[in-house]
């Protein structure tokens, strides 16, 4: 089965999430027909603003995403889908990189002060807004520039990307056509 088909089978359908208790209220605008088309500025911008909230938002990610998505008419599913660039797995470094580069850009290289609660290892029992909040500046300063840049340039090389697939078709479609022959020329 071609990947194309595979993906739309696990896809949940428009009619599907209009048809679900939770999301029914939705329905006016998830019943957008850009929101669920396979275009190239559609995927484009929907990977953009699923990167973009999934390194500046640590929560409801996804629900951001889809507002995002449905205002600025961008693919839906793979809006939603591009927020797990943040996951269990990459949080941690994610998150210490924009720490590195927003030290790096406010010339704040101190550490965060150390709070009495962590000296005897109960970190798991602060929440963790606090614990990112304890961060402060440098934090918020790495994570709002990774998320602009990287999306902005996550949206540009998926343009790109797709105009080169396109063209690379068209070429390979012209060269496997046989030349046209005039309908009034004999063979």
């Amino acid at each position: 089965m071609p990947r194309k088909k595979r993906l739309h089978r696990l896809l949940p359908t428009r009619e599907k999430l209009e048809a679900h208790r939770g999301l029914r209220w939705l329905a006016p605008w998830l019943g957008h027909p850009r929101l669920w088309q396979w275009s190239r500025r559609g995927v484009a911008l929907g990977v953009a603003l699923g990167i973009f909230f999934g390194l500046l938002i640590p929560l409801a990610q996804i629900p951001l995403t889809a507002a995002a998505a449905i205002i600025l008419r961008a693919n839906l599913p793979v809006a939603a889908a591009s927020t797990l660039v943040t996951n269990p797995v990459t949080f941690g470094p994610v998150y210490f990189a924009a720490y590195k580069l927003g030290s790096w850009i406010t010339g704040d290289t101190s550490l965060p002060p150390e709070d009495p609660a962590l000296a005897d290892n109960s970190v798991r029992d602060k929440p963790l807004l606090e614990r990112i909040a304890a961060l402060g500046k440098p934090l918020l300063t790495g994570l709002a520039v990774m998320a602009v840049s990287i999306g902005v340039l996550t949206y540009f090389v998926i343009d790109w990307l797709w105009r080169w697939w396109t063209a690379r078709r068209w070429r390979r479609r012209r060269t496997r056509q046989p030349p046209r022959t005039d309908p009034g020329e004999k063979p």
